[in-house]
């Protein structure tokens, strides 16, 4: 199975305080992904990719990247980030950030020597916007297969089973995990996916692809 469809969505989250508030998330930061997973004792990992942080204190734009990376049963394509602050108005000192990550030719083959799928992505994004009003959280997936049975349009927080050609769930992906803190600060952090082994796939551990996180700016 095939899609070559884009499918998005956003979460937002204002911020209403009468003070500022000391955020449980950083100004803002992205990362491609990174694995860390097992089987029969021997482990595969692939360190945080493409990672970058936003410098609250300046304008510009911070940036990170990755060459493509791979391990036994797991492809990352070439993957990049961005952490921009915006000075939007200097006289009140107000300012923006956005912390996007991006990538492209992930594959994920480790679940075929149990009779599982081949999971694919095209091109993925992921970005976390802030203002001092609040923040916003978006995604973009294109150029999937494999994905048997993913909705055209995936809400938030949905967990899509991956099975075996016998129906046995291999492993879990969540997609689309955004968290807000308790109590609410305004900031928000978002996991575009995380694919979770499940036992009967012989592996341990999990794969994550496209982090990122922002607060309110001052």
């Amino acid at each position: 199975m095939r899609k070559s469809i884009i499918a998005g969505a956003v979460v937002a989250l204002t911020f209403a305080t009468a003070a500022p508030a000391l955020a449980a998330n950083p100004p803002g930061r992205a990362s491609a992904g990174s694995a860390d997973f097992a089987k029969e004792g021997q482990t595969y990992q692939v360190a945080p990719l493409a990672v970058c942080d936003v410098n609250p204190d300046a304008a510009g734009t911070v940036t990170g990247a990755s060459p493509a990376v791979s391990t036994t049963g797991l492809k990352f394509g070439e993957t990049s980030s961005s952490c921009t602050t915006e000075v939007v108005n200097p006289d009140e000192f107000l300012t923006k950030t956005r912390s996007v990550a991006r990538g492209s030719a992930f594959e994920l083959s480790a679940l075929t020597g149990v009779r599982g799928p081949r999971l694919k992505i095209g091109g993925w994004a992921i970005t976390c916007d802030a203002t001092d009003k609040g923040t916003s959280a978006g995604w973009e997936l294109k150029g999937m297969s494999g994905w048997t049975g993913l909705p055209a349009q995936i809400p938030p927080g949905y967990v899509h089973e991956v099975k075996a050609s016998n129906g046995t769930v291999l492993a879990k992906a969540k997609f689309t995990d955004a968290v807000f803190p308790v109590p609410n600060d305004g900031s928000v952090s978002m996991t575009l996916l995380k694919i979770t082994f499940e036992p009967s796939s012989g592996y341990t551990g999990s794969v994550t692809v496209g982090t990122v996180a922002c607060s309110p700016t001052p």
